[in-house]
């Protein structure tokens, strides 16, 4: 009999110290982090999706002042399209916090070399320019960037806080 309540000892033992990590994981209200951002450029939207491709949160964008067609060259006002990586951030962003995209690729650089181009770079997810928050979500209704991926400075702080780095990113079409 002994045995037996060791044993059951030693499995409520085990079985709480397995609640009690799992509990340390989440905090109270957080949503999941997202393990996947794609963005649907025809659709100007952005979508966090968790590890199984659920949906976690949904973004209406801005992009490049000429966003048809993949990114080609520096200037030329078009988001990428591609496979990337969420590689570093910025919190002094002169656009209310960013988020890098990993633009350009091995890919990208060697085209663009044999079109005697330069790729381009600094792809960002991002905020508001600096002082323009008060545009809220009618920055929607023109793409106004560079080739960035825009949002409002409410949304970036939630995108900031629920994709981290090293989060792959999908830019389609």
């Amino acid at each position: 009999m002994r045995m037996w309540c060791r044993i059951a000892a030693s499995v409520l033992i085990f079985l709480s110290a397995a609640v009690a990590t799992a509990a340390d994981s989440f905090v109270e209200g957080e949503p999941p982090r997202a393990g996947r951002v794609e963005v649907r450029k025809a659709a100007r939207l952005l979508l966090l999706l968790d590890r199984d491709g659920a949906e976690l949160r949904r973004y209406t964008v801005a992009l490049g002042g000429d966003p048809v067609g993949d990114k080609r060259r520096e200037g030329d006002s078009r988001t990428p399209e591609g496979r990337y990586v969420i590689d570093w951030r910025n919190p002094q962003s002169a656009y209310h916090l960013s988020l890098h995209v990993s633009y350009p690729d091995e890919r990208d650089r060697a085209e663009a070399a044999v079109r005697g181009e330069d790729p381009g770079g600094m792809i960002m997810i991002h905020g508001m320019r600096n002082g323009f928050g008060w545009l809220g979500s009618l920055h929607q209704y023109v793409d106004w960037t560079d080739g960035c991926i825009a949002v409002t400075n409410e949304e970036i702080e939630d995108i900031w806080r629920l994709v981290p780095n090293g989060t792959p990113i999908d830019i389609l079409p």
